[in-house]
């Protein structure tokens, strides 16, 4: 009889531990969440920057490389030099220029990018495979700065994707619009042609020489758009801190790019950009912030020198690609929603191969981030079960995962984390959900890419300071670096 009892205790207490169990197994998980406050699209603001108004003076000093360590200067989207336009005309021409810019990078890298440079121009013109991943329009972000002496102030765009610094120089033969007049060198003191042969000269892929012994440049972009003219080297003034001896082209022929603007200054990691050439002079570190154009109306801003890295700044090394040393690759090694790792993203995925195949790079000119089809397939769809409870939408452009938002001020959605090898990237939600009009439909942006190669894109990098260090070969992150 006591057997039976005790027996009987035994399964009373193995059933209430069964349905213990079993109650726990069935509790929903719990999902990371933040609240993401809503935001129309942008309408770009007239600008009214101090260097409009600025002029030379005696007093304008040319910087040491021996005692200036850092400056710093606004950056503008794009958009603010396109006027009479809708903001859901200016984004989707952002999305038109982003198909562009993805074609180029993915063909360069590839190397079918190569088929295309065979346009010669000009009397002892050539063809040129310095080639920037830069397509038809594509540069997003600009600066103004001076040009020559005394300094020209025009509007530079800043590309990290580029590396050759030029402008479009008078006598321009083919010139597409700018908001400036075309800069003319014989008007400087400080315009210098390089001769054939020199050491800057030779670090041009395939660099022409001209009848006066001037060395040749020429820069062509994946769309057959193109810039050619004289190599020289030129005095550059960021907002009274003159930059001299910066070698650049000096454009005659320029056709397609952008209109506007009225040249290029490289961020990438080749050669000829403008952080390798000062490296010394700014301790080899730049940086950018870009804000959340909906949601900031403060200007987005570049630091070049040593004050760019801060306690905050979370490191990831940057790779090498044998092939092309113009991108600034990194180690993507998974991605988290709403708190767990992605079933399905791994680091092999994104592995840059010895052949310089595949891999991730960051870029300020794309905008929407691109990961490989099936990384793509695998966050959208753990990004979707999170906001099942959001009303879905139509799909728009090259987004398929969209939402009715009209009438809502805020909503939770599942975290994000970008996980690269020594760091964490956790995106703010306006990161990843943005506008796509002015009626309160919003997409999920990322996107996916036949291609291998995967792009950090700027909607990504909005609100952190992303750090460049070029000497210690590794890219960081700063939350919150617009302030």
């Amino acid at each position: 009889m006591e057997g039976e009892a005790r027996a009987t205790l035994l399964f009373s207490i193995a059933a209430v531990l069964l349905l213990f169990l079993s109650a726990a197994s069935s509790e929903p998980f719990q999902c990371q969440t933040q609240t993401q406050l809503l935001h129309s699209l942008p309408t770009p603001s007239i600008l009214s920057w101090p260097e409009l108004s600025e002029t030379f003076s005696p007093e304008t000093s040319e910087s040491d490389p021996e005692s200036s360590t850092t400056f710093s200067v606004q950056l503008h989207h794009i958009d603010a030099l396109s006027f009479n336009k809708t903001p859901e005309q200016l984004f989707n021409h952002r999305l038109q220029r982003d198909a562009h810019r993805v074609k180029s990078l993915t063909s360069l890298t590839a190397g079918v990018a190569a088929l295309n440079q065979s346009h010669v121009v000009g009397a002892g013109g050539f063809s040129s495979s310095v080639i920037s991943g830069l397509a038809q329009g594509s540069g997003e972000y600009f600066t103004r700065l001076g040009v020559g002496t005394p300094p020209n102030y025009v509007y530079m765009v800043l590309d990290t994707g580029s590396d050759v610094v030029w402008i479009k120089c008078a006598p321009c033969r083919k010139c597409y619009t700018q908001t400036d007049p075309i800069f003319d060198p014989t008007k400087s003191g400080s315009y210098a042609g390089i001769p054939c042969g020199s050491p800057l000269c030779r670090r041009l892929d395939s660099p022409g020489c001209n009848r006066n012994k001037v060395c040749l440049y020429q820069v062509s972009y994946g769309d057959g758009s193109f810039t050619f003219g004289e190599f020289s080297t030129e005095t550059l003034t960021f907002r009274g801190s003159r930059v001299g001896h910066v070698a650049l082209g000096c454009g005659h022929d320029n056709e397609g790019l952008f209109v506007g603007a009225a040249g290029l200054l490289g961020l990438g990691r080749g050669r000829l950009s403008f952080p390798r050439q000062t490296g010394r002079q700014f301790n080899n570190k730049f940086s950018y912030c870009l804000v959340d154009r909906t949601a900031s109306s403060k200007p987005s801003s570049v630091v070049f020198g040593v004050s760019v890295v801060s306690g905050t700044v979370r490191f990831t090394p940057l790779l090498t690609n044998p092939k092309l040393d113009t991108f600034y690759y990194v180690e993507l090694l998974g991605i988290s929603v709403g708190g767990s790792p992605v079933r399905g993203v791994t680091a092999s995925l994104f592995r840059l191969d010895p052949a310089g195949n595949g891999g991730v790079i960051i870029d300020s000119g794309t905008s929407v981030t691109r990961l490989t089809q099936p990384a793509y397939i695998a966050l959208r769809d753990a990004f979707r079960a999170g906001v099942s409870n959001l009303k879905k939408g139509p799909e728009f452009s090259l987004f398929d995962t969209c939402y009715d938002l009209s009438g809502k001020m805020e909503v939770k959605v599942p975290t994000v984390v970008l996980h690269f090898r020594g760091t964490d990237v956790s995106l703010p939600a306006s990161n990843y959900l943005i506008p796509v009009d002015s009626n309160g439909s919003f997409c999920f942006a990322f996107a996916g890419t036949m291609s291998g190669l995967s792009i950090i894109g700027n909607i990504q990098q909005q609100g952190f300071r992303v750090v460049y260090d070029l000497a210690g070969s590794r890219v960081g992150f700063a939350p919150r670096g617009c302030a």
